[in-house]
């Protein structure tokens, strides 16, 4: 088996960010928040968050605040709960959530939560379970998860349960790997995991492993390294990841790694990028690869991070 180039995707990181005209660059920059939080959680498991400016990082998160208190995915542009979420993710990374006005951002997400428990992502109003993990996530991060009607938003989830155990983006909807992460860590964070039939759901995640050993996110579908966190992640958190063989899905994303210039592809020999290689090494610290710092399966952070927010004295 192969070994994770862990400095030559710390390379790839850095680089991505400064190139600045690159293709990859220029399509992402409606939602280059998300891709800060990809790139820096990365170097934090792999132990080279100090490879970065910090004040840089900071101040520019913070030009991507609105007056409404919710954040955008870059300067100028128009915020939502994806992007504000991905914001204090960041500043939490830093220990610098204390520099938010709490109350502000909570308000702006509590203003999205719909009379049936939902959540909208923006103000035009869609509706998706991952806008409730969101919500839910981002507030309690800010200690402020009282603000909304949990039950409500809890039922809301529930509702959008399927018969073979897993969970859509609204009720009715297909089960999917990344929205079951979504409902499963909503329900984790706000203490309400005995709505989940975990062997029914634990069936149906261990299913996703292919011949490969890569992990899909529905039936009949090609494997992809993202769904090693989505499908891993909701495993541990309902205590049925041993039933899938983690050996050779460590060995599916060492095989996606570019060994040449850094960063990590959906599938062996594709092209690499942010996202896949965050969640790629965050896979492999959930499968507890040596040499990474554990993430939290609910909260997408390193666990000492995790740690620093509920547990620091201030």
């Amino acid at each position: 088996m192969g070994e994770l180039a862990a400095d030559k995707h710390v390379k790839y990181i850095i680089s991505v960010e400064k190139k600045k005209d690159s293709f990859e660059s220029v399509v992402m920059e409606h939602l280059r928040l998300n891709g800060a939080y990809w790139g820096l959680t990365t170097l934090d498991i792999l132990g080279k968050l100090d490879a970065v400016d910090e004040e840089d990082v900071i101040s520019w998160i913070l030009k991507c605040q609105d007056e409404s208190g919710g954040f955008a995915g870059n300067i100028g542009h128009d915020p939502h709960v994806l992007y504000t979420l991905s914001a204090v993710q960041v500043l939490a990374l830093f220990d610098k959530v204390d520099i938010l006005d709490a109350d502000k951002v909570s308000n702006y997400i509590v203003g999205l939560q719909n009379e049936d428990g939902s959540f909208s992502g923006d103000i035009w109003g869609e509706v998706d379970t991952r806008f409730s993990y969101i919500a839910i996530c981002c507030l309690s991060i800010l200690q402020r998860l009282d603000k909304i009607n949990v039950d409500k938003a809890v039922e809301y989830i529930v509702s959008c349960k399927n018969l073979d155990g897993g969970f859509g983006c609204t009720p009715g909807g297909e089960s999917h790997a990344g929205q079951i992460f979504c409902c499963v860590g909503a329900l984790a964070i706000a203490g309400a995991l005995h709505h989940v039939d975990k062997d029914l759901l634990g069936w149906w995640l261990c299913e996703r492993q292919v011949k490969s050993g890569g992990l899909n996110g529905r039936p009949e579908k090609l494997p992809d390294v993202c769904y090693s966190w989505w499908v891993l992640s909701s495993l541990i958190m309902i205590d049925r990841v041993h039933w899938i063989n983690k050996d050779k899905l460590v060995k599916f994303i060492l095989d996606c790694q570019d060994m040449e210039n850094g960063g990590i592809s959906d599938r062996p020999d594709d092209a690499v990028d942010v996202f896949h290689t965050y969640f790629g090494v965050a896979g492999l610290s959930l499968l507890e690869y040596p040499g990474l710092k554990p993430i939290d399966p609910a909260y997408a952070l390193p666990v000492d991070v995790v740690n620093r927010i509920f547990f620091s004295k201030k």
